[in-house]
């Protein structure tokens, strides 16, 4: 019998329990699911970031511990945490991202807005092509690429820039900070979905912002501190940044009274980019759990020096 102790809030409880044990079931494991294991006979943890557990240090017998947020930046740092961490890496999330990203990318690109703006009149104005339209995603991981790929196949010239050197079919690849300048130079409209790190921190700043083009357009559905705030308020007040839309951002729920909120360029969404699913996230933690007990390489490990 595996004991896997389940800890995050009690509503999360209530949606991942029966997934999570057909899941079990069909890759052929054994497994006592509970929120109240005794620590020291505990194999496994599904942990959420915002649940009751902070301290790991009972958990003597775990092997591993699964997070089931695609973010990791809440407990990376955790010195109690010694066993492997596993974040989230959910195809249903990842078709989720998929989708809210290419929908606003396109109504940007076919300027959507607009139309619906001016309702009351007839000005003709035909966007260009796809083909015409560069744009850059900061970020590479499963997401990022998820993204690029998608918005490539579309015909859209992508751009992608990560911190290592990464080849990817169809996407112009950047890297480094000689890379970060050609990717943001060329780029009409820039997705960010880079991890939350301390050298991810502002990466559009003032000094970036400044090397888009006039009039570009930001997309932000990954972590709220990769923005200066300040300094793209600026950006959009003087003209430089045409609109941005939000998703993301470093207080949440976003306060009544952030700037952000009444600003005719920028749009506010309440971080629904993307949602752990609960059936598909179920799956990929039974894999997982099904390779600690075979000794097999774990899925999405996360590097704590990196972060993520």
């Amino acid at each position: 019998m595996i004991n896997v102790q389940f800890a995050a809030l009690p509503p999360r409880w209530d949606t991942y329990a029966a997934p999570l044990k057909a899941a079990f079931g069909q890759a052929g494991l054994d497994v006592d699911l509970r929120v109240d294991h005794a620590p020291d006979s505990v194999d496994y943890i599904i942990y959420a970031p915002n649940g009751p557990l902070s301290d790991f240090t009972p958990y003597t017998r775990c092997k591993s511990v699964h997070s089931l947020w695609a973010g990791v930046e809440k407990i990376v740092g955790n010195a109690s945490l010694t066993m492997p961490l596993c974040r989230m890496v959910d195809p249903g999330l990842t078709a989720g991202m998929v989708e809210w990203v290419t929908g606003h990318v396109l109504r940007y690109h076919l300027d959507i807005d607009r139309a619906i703006l001016q309702q009351d009149q007839w000005e003709p104005k035909v966007p260009p092509l796809a083909m015409e339209r560069p744009v850059t995603v900061l970020g590479q991981g499963a997401l990022g690429q998820a993204c690029a790929s998608a918005l490539s196949q579309l015909g859209f010239p992508v751009t992608g820039w990560s911190r290592a050197p990464k080849v990817i079919e169809g996407i112009t690849c950047r890297h480094g900070a000689e890379g970060l300048v050609q990717a943001l130079t060329s780029a009409e409209i820039v997705v960010l979905l880079l991890p939350d790190t301390s050298a991810t921190e502002n990466t559009l700043n003032a000094r970036t912002l400044a090397q888009l083009p006039k009039g570009a357009r930001i997309i932000n559905p990954g972590r709220g501190p990769l923005i200066d705030d300040a300094a793209l308020l600026d950006a959009l007040d003087c003209g430089h940044i045409a609109h941005a839309t939000l998703d993301v951002f470093r207080i949440e729920p976003l306060p009544s009274d952030h700037p952000y909120w009444a600003h005719p360029k920028v749009t506010v969404t309440p971080h629904i980019a993307a949602e752990t699913r609960t059936i598909t996230s179920a799956q990929v933690i039974a894999e997982n759990i099904r390779r600690g007990e075979a000794a097999e390489p774990y899925l999405h490990l996360v590097d704590r020096d990196l972060g993520y």
